[in-house]
């Protein structure tokens, strides 16, 4: 009944909401590049702005039936040479989980559009990032009173999911701006107080990540182990890109074209002498984390994008509506 339900209401407002696409952006000359990590198999609380298959399914119906969906190469030639369609947009994902393979590729290909992957190749064959150690032990934690004034938290209560979000959201924002040794052992510290070993399959194997290019989909480039850029130094900044870079290039027979700053905040997580390290190390362009959309004069390694976490239809099409007028703002280092 319910299902019925959402169908019959998306009739009514997919005309509504592409006609006013349409009139919003009668006219080529700018792109909304959207952004996503995951697509779940189902709802996770500890993964709450992460859409799951039927969500995305729907999410991605709305975005065809408003916008002109390019691969990031045609998008990004068509912006450069002027001659983007009207309501043109391009779709990413950053850090290489599996789930990108095993259900977004499938529901991207069934509404016959293509996403960039931007994978992180140090985690490739059972790695795990900083952010799901984190997680996967908080999700662990056993319920009770923990004392975490190591990392300024001072003694927590875990109980339920809600509590084990907070404790999650605080603990990243703990974390995430260590360099990256005392990130790592600020992981494996909280990792040690789970009852229960963390996963090791969250992430794609190399032969996956070459079964997603062979199914149509573009692989870019992240880095090795997703560093804060602006919180290593120089040299390490360039094995991190070029390193990268070569890992992929070796696993996909060519290089790739197009590469995303890690967090990707300007001024914040990377700066200009990174950019010039991306130019350097052979990309095409890169992309950033600053909410924008990318126009004629946007700078080709600096590409704002723009990430709808929304699970509800009509908040997804407002959100998809709004990026079509959004100016961006400090999108350069």
């Amino acid at each position: 009944m319910q299902a019925r339900t959402d169908s019959s209401l998306e009739a009514v407002i997919d005309p509504v909401f592409r006609a006013a696409a349409w009139c919003a952006s009668a006219r080529g000359g700018r792109l909304v590049v959207l952004f996503y990590h995951r697509v779940l198999a189902a709802p996770d609380p500890m993964l709450p702005t992460e859409p799951d298959a039927r969500i995305f399914d729907a999410q991605m119906r709305a975005l065809g039936g408003m916008f002109n969906v390019l691969p990031m190469d045609e998008a990004i030639a068509r912006l450069t040479e002027g001659r983007l369609p009207p309501r043109a947009a391009c779709i990413t994902f950053d850090d290489g989980y599996r789930d990108n393979l095993q259900i977004a590729a499938p529901i991207l290909a069934r509404h016959g559009m293509t996403a960039t992957f931007f994978v992180a190749s140090g985690f490739l064959d059972g790695g795990r990032m900083f952010n799901d150690t984190v997680r996967e032990s908080v999700r662990r934690l056993p319920t009770g009173e923990h004392d975490l004034s190591w990392l300024n938290l001072g003694r927590r209560q875990v109980d339920d999911s809600a509590s084990r979000m907070s404790l999650f959201m605080d603990a990243v924002a703990a974390i995430k701006y260590l360099d990256p040794d005392a990130r790592d052992a600020a992981g494996d510290r909280l990792a040690a107080l789970a009852d229960a070993p963390l996963p090791d399959d969250l992430m794609m194997t190399s032969d996956e990540v070459r079964a997603l290019q062979r199914s149509g989909m573009e692989v870019g480039g992240h880095t090795l182990t997703h560093p804060i850029l602006s919180r290593i130094g120089d040299d390490e900044a360039r094995r991190q890109i070029d390193g990268n870079r070569a890992v992929l290039a070796s696993l996909l027979e060519r290089p790739p074209r197009f590469f995303a700053y890690p967090n990707g905040v300007p001024q914040r997580d990377y700066a200009a002498r990174h950019v010039a390290m991306a130019r350097d190390a052979g990309y095409q362009a890169a992309v950033s984390t600053a909410r924008g959309t990318c126009t004629h004069d946007s700078d080709l390694f600096q590409l704002p994008r723009f990430a709808p976490w929304h699970s509800r239809a009509t908040d997804y099409r407002l959100s998809l509506l709004k990026s079509l007028a959004k100016r961006t703002s400090e999108t350069r280092a």
